[in-house]
């Protein structure tokens, strides 16, 4: 089939520790700086062909990075609700989610902790890629580590630690069932949720 990116979205107002924090940040001033260099990275060919598709979790840090590069190709931008954030369990905020996260990311899919089971939601991420080949899919920190796990068969949730506007290559071989192969990890950065 094709090639699909996984795009982070940029540097947001706000990050998942914050007490204070908005729960659907935009991005801040590097955010958007961020978002029209990975849109002219696209258009000049630095990734090859440019997408067909763009793609975005419903999340505005996610559209606001994704709207350069639709501009740029004059596509529009379908919203894909399996792209969102990881849900945290409801009675969290602030540095509980962040604790919460980090123990997470230490273990497997199946053994993290909450309301519902994130083996599936991580399967319903590596579905909305695998669905999507030659698209540029705008989307979050944990979802990139789901798809990438998928494709190399891993169940560990700690796969990577993406930065922010880092392109991450995959391969779509099936959609169902799922088949993903790994091209290309993105950047790593750290991370202050980690």
């Amino acid at each position: 089939m094709g090639a699909v990116f996984l795009i982070r979205h940029g540097a947001p107002q706000s990050t998942w520790g914050d007490a204070e924090a908005d729960p659907d940040p935009g991005l801040n001033a590097i955010g958007h700086e961020q978002a029209e260099r990975v849109a002219e990275a696209f258009h000049n060919g630095h990734f090859g062909e440019a997408p067909k598709l763009i793609v975005s979790s419903p999340l505005r840090r996610c559209r606001e990075t994704a709207a350069p590069l639709a501009e740029a190709l004059g596509l529009p931008v379908e919203i894909d609700p399996r792209l969102a954030e990881i849900p945290s369990p409801r009675d969290l905020s602030g540095e509980g989610r962040s604790a919460w996260l980090r123990q997470a990311f230490e273990g497997r899919w199946d053994d993290i902790p909450g309301e519902i089971d994130y083996q599936t939601w991580a399967d319903e991420v590596a579905s909305a890629v695998a669905e999507r080949a030659d698209a540029a899919l705008f989307t979050h920190f944990v979802a990139i580590n789901a798809a990438v796990a998928a494709a190399r068969d891993d169940r560990r949730v700690r796969q990577f630690e993406p930065g922010h506007a880092s392109v991450t290559r995959l391969r779509v071989v099936r959609a169902v069932p799922v088949r993903l192969e790994l091209e290309a990890l993105g950047m790593s950065a750290v991370t202050k949720v980690l």
